[in-house]
C-alpha cells in the first residue's frame, strides 16, 4: 500500500502539470483559429467587408476567445472539472467527446494487440535468440537491433511504398474502402482487416525488435545463473529452462513495457497520419492545421491519461511480482 500510495502521488503531480500545459502549448501554435474558419468562409464565397468583421466577432466571443487569458484558464478548468471536453472549432458546433468518440476505437484496436503481441512475442523472441546463441543468436540481434531503431512512421513509410505501390497486395489509406457504409458483417470485417495490415505491422514490428534486444541482454546474463547450470546437469528439458531463464528476466522488461507505451502511443499517430486511418491521429493531425484548441486539448489529456494510467498499472505490478519491492517497504518501516 505504501508502495503504491507514493507512486499515485507522483502520478497525480504528473497529471497536473500534462493538463496545465496541455492548455497552453496548444495557444503556441501560429495563427488564429477564427482566422482559419473565417478565411474557409471566404474562399467558399462567403461574404466580404463589415459582414466578415462581423463574423470574426461573433466567433471570438461565441468560443470565449475575446476574454482574458487567465479567465480561460480558469473556464477550461471548469468545464474540465465537470467532464466537459469543449466545442470542436473547425467542426463547429460538433462536441469534443463525439468526435473522439468516433475514432477512439480505430486507435485502440490498432494499439492494444501491438502492445500485447509486441511485448509477447519480442520477449520470447529474445530468450530463444540467446537461448541457441552461436549464429542464430548474432543474425537474430542484427535483425531485432534494425527493428528496434527504425522510427514507426519510417517503417509504416516503408511499407506503405513495398506493399501499396511496388507490390499492390494492401491498400494506402484509410480504414475501410471508400463510399463503404460501416456495418456488421464478414465482407466488411475482412476490408477492415485488410486495411489494417500495415499499419498494424508497422506498429508490432517495431515494438517485436525493442522487447527483443533488450529480453536478450537480460537472457545472455541470466545463462551464466548457477540455477541454470543445475538444471542442465540434471538433463532438464530446454523448454522448461527457457521458461524459467523468460521468467526471472522478465521484470526489467515489464519496465521496458512501461516506456515502450509512450513511445508506442505516439508513433502510432504518426503511423495514422501516414495511412490516413481513422483514429485519434488523424484527428489530432487535422486539429493541429486548423488550429482546433479544444479538439487538441481533447486529444492530447486522453493520451497523457492513457500513457499514465498504464505505467500506473505496470509500476503497481512490478511491485507486487517483484519480492525486492516489497522488502524494501517492509525495510523502511
Amino acid at each position: 500500500m505504501r508502495y503504491a500510495l507514493n507512486k499515485a502521488a507522483w502520478y497525480t503531480m504528473a497529471f497536473l502539470a500534462a493538463v496545465v500545459l496541455n492548455y497552453f502549448l496548444p495557444r503556441l501554435i501560429p495563427g488564429n483559429p477564427v482566422d482559419t474558419i473565417v478565411a474557409r468562409m471566404a474562399q467558399g464565397g462567403g461574404s466580404e467587408g463589415e459582414a466578415r468583421q462581423q463574423i470574426y466577432q461573433t466567433f471570438l466571443k461565441e468560443f470565449g476567445l475575446d476574454r482574458p487569458p487567465l479567465e480561460q484558464f480558469l473556464n477550461y478548468l471548469g468545464n474540465l472539472l465537470r467532464g466537459d471536453l469543449g466545442t470542436s472549432f473547425g467542426n463547429y458546433p460538433a462536441k469534443v467527446a463525439d468526435l473522439i468518440a468516433a475514432s477512439l476505437p480505430w486507435t485502440v484496436a490498432l494499439q492494444l494487440p501491438a502492445i500485447l503481441l509486441g511485448w509477447i512475442l519480442g520477449n520470447w523472441l529474445g530468450v530463444l535468440a540467446a537461448y541457441r546463441g552461436g549464429w542464430v543468436d548474432r543474425w537474430a540481434f542484427l535483425g531485432f537491433l534494425a527493428l528496434s531503431n527504425i522510427p514507426y512512421y519510417c517503417l509504416a513509410i516503408l511499407l506503405l511504398y513495398l506493399f501499396s505501390v511496388a507490390l499492390p497486395l494492401f491498400p494506402s489509406f484509410g480504414g475501410y474502402a471508400p463510399g463503404t457504409t460501416p456495418h456488421l458483417s464478414l465482407g466488411f470485417v475482412l476490408n477492415v482487416l485488410h486495411h489494417y495490415t500495415l499499419p498494424f505491422l508497422s506498429l508490432v514490428l517495431v515494438l517485436i525488435g525493442g522487447q527483443a534486444v533488450g529480453m536478450r541482454s537480460m537472457a545472455i546474463y541470466e545463462l551464466s545463473a548457477d540455477y541454470v547450470h543445475y538444471q542442465r546437469s540434471l538433463g532438464v528439458d530446454d523448454r522448461r529452462i527457457v521458461r524459467s531463464i523468460f521468467r526471472n528476466a522478465m521484470l526489467p522488461q515489464i519496465t521496458g513495457l512501461a516506456l515502450a507505451i509512450g513511445s508506442l502511443v505516439g508513433g502510432a499517430l504518426l503511423t495514422e497520419v501516414v495511412f490516413s486511418y481513422p483514429g485519434i491521429g488523424s484527428l489530432l493531425f487535422t486539429a493541429i492545421r486548423q488550429n482546433d484548441y479544444p479538439l487538441i486539448q481533447g486529444i492530447t489529456l486522453l493520451v497523457t491519461v492513457a500513457v499514465l494510467a498504464a505505467n500506473f498499472i505496470i509500476d503497481l505490478t512490478y511491485g507486487l511480482i517483484d519480492p525486492r519491492v516489497r522488502a524494501a517497504q517492509v525495510g523502511e518501516r
